[in-house]
């Protein structure tokens, strides 16, 4: 079977005075690894350093001409920028090259339309491309040339590019009404599951970070989990038995990346949402990553731009089975209370477990309640106490049942009727 073969990409990224967190290197190492998951292979990489971008052609004159000899030497398909370009700065690029350039921003939208499975997930990152790609389009034909295929040009289809920006603008209305159907639909499902007093816990954290083989591990699913970026689009849900019988509801989230953008962060809001609202965050950082700092503060920015920096979390240094015994010593040290596990090897498992539990249970109030096993609707609640508390004694006698258990206080009332006695 004929494989189509991988575009050769040429990697540039433009610095100044690297702030902290933030190492050039290991900035390419990462837009090598996206370029992979847009069916690339990297073949060349330039830097450059310099105060400020040029505003025509964001690198310097005669770093471009350096670059456009460089990119005919190693038979450059496509050049990719670790940057935000302008339009005209992208046009200029591609006339002084002589080749596609293609922009931090549409490389991951390009992932996104590779990855996205569900309608849901199409909508989102169709509506991102456009939104990227209206001011990009008009008066310019270089782009709609360029639509045979390669990096950068899937999604939108052709005859949607080719329309004026009054069709453009109508498609985007259409797509916003559509998530925001989804939008509203989410929050019913919310609201439902709020009512039957599930918790939500939700798994964040940077790309790759192994937040979908740990999703799989904690609730026994098969969700794909993969060693490339921005595997998991489409939310997942999963229940979790705990080990004192209450449940919870897990959820697996699409993985965030330094520089995320916003139009994603925007088209992505009915998803993120789902993280906002929870009831906990485990934030899953790969432990081996050489710099997992810059990954820890791009998670943390993008929890604050959706509203999550209030939801409480945990933690979770995943791949630690690949750090030495010193770097194993240094993480509590450096961040107190997180975990360390290995959701490869499956170490570490009953410790998140156990943390779940404590977290999500630490609003509680230790009850007595009485129940007529006759009455339908004490024989509901019996069931929801044990479904919902954890409990410790339970005694049926002619005609009564009495249960002692341990029971979110926020719940308490849905158990007491007017002739049930409750102590705290």
């Amino acid at each position: 079977m004929a494989a189509h073969a991988r575009e050769r990409a040429a990697l540039v990224g433009l610095f100044k005075d690297a702030p902290r967190h933030f190492d050039p290197e290991h900035a390419l190492d990462e837009l090598a690894g996206l370029a992979a998951a847009a069916g690339a292979e990297t073949v060349l990489r330039v830097q450059q350093e310099r105060s400020k971008p040029d505003a025509a052609t964001f690198l310097g004159s005669g770093k471009v001409q350096m670059l456009a000899a460089a990119c005919a030497d190693a038979r450059v398909d496509v050049v990719v920028f670790d940057n935000e370009l302008s339009p005209a700065q992208l046009r200029n690029l591609e006339e002084a090259i002589g080749r596609p350039v293609v922009d931090r921003t549409q490389l991951i939208l390009d992932i996104f339309a590779r990855r996205a499975r569900t309608r849901e997930g199409k909508l989102q990152v169709e509506l991102a491309q456009l939104k990227y790609l209206m001011p990009r389009l008009v008066g310019s034909s270089a782009a709609l040339s360029r639509l045979g295929g390669g990096i950068g040009t899937r999604g939108p289809g052709e005859t949607k590019l080719e329309t004026d920006r009054r069709r453009i603008r109508h498609r985007i209305s259409v797509i916003s009404d559509e998530i925001e159907t989804v939008r509203r639909r989410r929050a019913q499902l919310r609201e439902r599951r709020h009512k039957s007093s599930v918790p939500t816990v939700a798994l964040v954290g940077y790309t790759n970070a192994g937040k979908t083989t740990l999703f799989n591990a904690l609730t026994g699913d098969e969700a794909v989990a993969s060693n490339a970026l921005f595997v998991t689009l489409d939310p997942l849900v999963r229940r979790v038995r705990l080990p004192d019988r209450r449940e919870l509801l897990v959820s697996d989230t699409v993985g965030f990346i330094d520089r995320l953008p916003h139009s994603l962060i925007a088209a992505f809001r009915a998803t993120l949402e789902e993280v906002a609202e929870a009831d906990l965050l485990l934030h899953v950082i790969d432990a081996s990553a050489p710099d997992r700092d810059r990954h820890i503060a791009a998670v943390l920015s993008v929890l604050h731009e959706v509203g999550a920096e209030r939801v409480p979390a945990i933690d979770v240094f995943n791949k630690c089975d690949r750090l030495d015994a010193a770097g194993r010593a240094r993480l509590p040290a450096l961040h107190p209370g997180a975990l360390c596990v290995s959701a490869l090897t499956g170490e570490g498992r009953d410790d998140v477990v156990a943390a779940m539990e404590t977290r999500l249970g630490l609003d509680t109030a230790h009850v007595v309640f009485a129940f007529d096993p006759q009455d339908p609707a004490d024989r509901a609640r019996v069931a929801e106490l044990y479904r919902v508390g954890h409990v410790y004694r339970h005694v049926a006698s002619e005609g009564s049942v009495t249960i002692e258990a341990e029971v979110p206080r926020r719940l308490l009332l849905r158990f007491q009727k007017e002739d049930t006695r409750a102590r705290a």
